[in-house]
């Protein structure tokens, strides 16, 4: 009698845990959904998209002309090439050896005008660059990757959807990539890029990029997919200028690439939603890029 009073306890206690967990993980599972409901949400209410101003995109100009007429002034000198040979001895020791352990060296820029920050009303510049080292690679490895832009969305999936070349005149491409970007929420962009490869030295050269068409993607992949107005849009990504460089040595290959990429500013209200995207998403895509790039590196070297 007194066993079976106690599996009859023992059994209501069980049950009464199950309904605990099940309850808990209903409103885990609620709580998730009614985020990401609210993220949606909370975008299709915003009152008015931002609009790519002309205060705004002349902001970004002048800051990249300036960031190219540095860029333009360190390749011009020839040496120190990468952002980790300007480190003092001790951090770029370390620096070099972290390269060679695989890692990923990545640096915050901000170019200055008179020592002053370049004003953005309206929207905001993201700046980095990187570094990566590819053991027993040889420049020809590294440029046989870049250059092979119709691979681009296998070298560099997820963040890029679909690739295409779309003309070649010698070290001149004009370039087409879907990439598809998700950081709380998911934006999907058209792109099309002017790209220019110079052959400095041997074992040397770098390239200059412009994303010369990014346009927003509303239901991608849908019936009913259309582009957003470039500019007239959510500004995830109204502007991106890239510069590469390639360097042979210590027995491979040094790809530095950095990135000057133009968004909206954060909007009130809506800031949980948008800031984790205009401000995590440059730094990651770097950076998963980088570490793309030298897995397709490999990748190369290995099927030849």
């Amino acid at each position: 009698m007194g066993s079976s009073v106690a599996d009859e306890r023992l059994a209501r206690q069980v049950k009464a845990g199950n309904n605990i967990v099940t309850r808990a993980a209903v409103l885990v599972l609620s709580a998730l959904a009614l985020t990401g409901i609210a993220a949606r949400a909370a975008l299709a209410a915003e009152p008015a998209l931002p609009k790519l101003k002309t205060e705004t995109q002349r902001a970004f100009e002048r800051y990249v002309t300036l960031a190219q007429a540095r860029n333009e002034a360190e390749l011009k000198r020839g040496t120190a090439l990468l952002w980790v040979d300007g480190l003092p001895a001790p951090q770029q020791a370390e620096a070099f050896a972290g390269l060679k352990r695989g890692e990923v060296r990545m640096q915050k820029l901000e170019i200055l005008e008179n020592d002053k920050p370049i004003a953005c009303p309206g929207g905001m510049i993201h700046h980095w660059t990187g570094v990566v080292f590819v053991p027993g690679a040889k420049l020809e490895d590294v440029l046989g990757v870049l250059e092979d832009y119709d691979r681009h969305s296998a070298y560099y999936a997820p963040d890029v959807e679909r690739s295409k070349m779309e003309s070649r005149e010698g070290d001149h491409f004009r370039v087409f990539l879907r990439f598809r970007r998700h950081k709380v929420i998911t934006v999907v962009l058209n792109t099309e890029h002017d790209v220019q490869y110079f052959h400095d030295a041997p074992g040397r050269a770098h390239s200059r990029s412009s994303a010369v068409r990014i346009a927003e993607v509303e239901n991608a992949g849908k019936k009913d997919e259309r582009e957003k107005t470039p500019g007239d849009d959510g500004g995830f990504l109204w502007r991106m200028e890239t510069w590469w460089r390639m360097e042979e040595r210590d027995g491979g290959v040094y790809v530095q690439s950095e990135v000057a990429s133009l968004t909206r500013d954060i909007p009130m209200g809506l800031g949980w939603v948008v800031k984790p995207f205009v401000t995590d998403i440059p730094k990651e895509t770097l950076t998963f890029t980088l570490e793309a790039t030298r897995k397709a590196v490999q990748g190369h070297m290995a099927s030849h």
